[in-house]
């Protein structure tokens, strides 16, 4: 077998193990979602399957990931539907996501301004209240959700802005064309409708076991998780160093796609999921220190409770070396 075939193979089933996972933990939700009030041990049961829920649609959006990079299938077309069926559930468009995703790439924490999500240009001298009020604004994007609800305005705001100011607010649509924001217009109309389509024809419950309750858990898990890889590392150029790897159990790395390799995957964006443990890059210093490898998903996620890097205006420098900002 070729490697095309090969990769073609693992991505076939990768796709059919997602949409399989997904629809049954729909059809368990549905069976348990009625019995949730008859007690704790079945509140508990079908709160553990709705987390359950928000876990596979985190596997669908890695898999959206996978599409953005146009490494699912060599046909773009089927590319672009594997892709943007993944994000039907999260009501994201593809077209938005891969903008975003590769100004990501191109720029991740070039500095304090630039794509680093953990840094909080302060207009005022970092007292303790100041620092105070960073922190709950970081705790709350982290841990409660914010960052995925951020994400759902930034969509909304970008399909409904004029292209002129939309590229002014964010450098990842600069190269946004008319073109483009047509296609990301017929995408989320697709999604809203599907969803739509879905609450008409098998009911409204089944929709809020099914999506609405799913995408809750998926905006907290995400949250939590969309930065674990940047956090705290390097910033500067070169770019693509500035991220780091986790350690996790074989399970999670199937959940995750092998994303958990995402020094890896930084390095080489083009390298698929499936080949992303074999790849072990030789980093030059400082990042083999900077941005050290987390001992587990759970660490990596707690690491962020130290809150946000705080940094005056008046005093920000635009082109911090790459073993700064952060703690050690």
């Amino acid at each position: 077998m070729s490697y095309p075939a090969r990769r073609q193979a693992k991505n076939r089933r990768v796709v059919a193990e997602s949409a399989l996972l997904f629809v049954v933990l729909a059809l368990l939700a549905n069976l348990l979602g009625p019995r949730a009030g008859q007690g704790v041990l079945p509140a508990l049961v079908f709160l553990a399957v709705v987390i359950g829920q928000g876990l596979s649609l985190l596997r669908l959006y890695i898999l959206a990931h996978e599409a953005a990079h146009k490494k699912i299938t060599q046909n773009p077309r089927a590319n672009d539907l594997v892709g943007q069926l993944a994000l039907v559930p999260l009501l994201t468009p593809l077209q938005i996501f891969r903008s975003i995703h590769y100004f990501h790439h191109g720029f991740n924490r070039r500095d304090f301004h630039t794509s680093a999500l953990d840094v909080f240009i302060s207009p005022w001298p970092v007292t303790p209240l100041v620092h105070a009020g960073f922190y709950l604004v970081w705790f709350a994007a982290v841990f409660l959700g914010g960052f995925f609800i951020h994400s759902l305005v930034s969509i909304v705001l970008f399909l409904c802005l004029p292209l002129n100011v939309a590229r002014r607010v964010s450098p990842a649509f600069r190269q946004w064309s008319g073109r483009d924001r047509s296609i990301a217009w017929l995408q989320f109309l697709a999604a809203l409708s599907l969803h739509l389509a879905a609450a008409r024809i098998f009911g409204l419950r089944a929709w809020l076991f099914s999506l609405g309750l799913p995408l809750l858990s998926f905006a907290w898990i995400w949250s939590s998780l969309v930065y674990v890889f940047h956090y705290n590392t390097s910033m500067g150029e070169p770019t693509r160093f500035n991220a780091r790897s986790i350690r996790v159990s074989p399970f999670s790395a199937w959940l995750l796609m092998n994303f958990n390799h995402h020094a890896v995957h930084h390095m080489f964006p083009n390298l698929p999921w499936h080949d992303l443990p074999g790849a072990v890059p030789t980093l030059p210093a400082p990042y083999p220190s900077r941005n050290r490898e987390a001992r587990s998903l759970l660490q990596a996620v707690l690491a962020q409770l130290h809150g946000p890097t705080l940094v005056y205006r008046e005093t920000v420098q635009r082109a911090p070396q790459p073993e700064a900002p952060g703690r050690e």
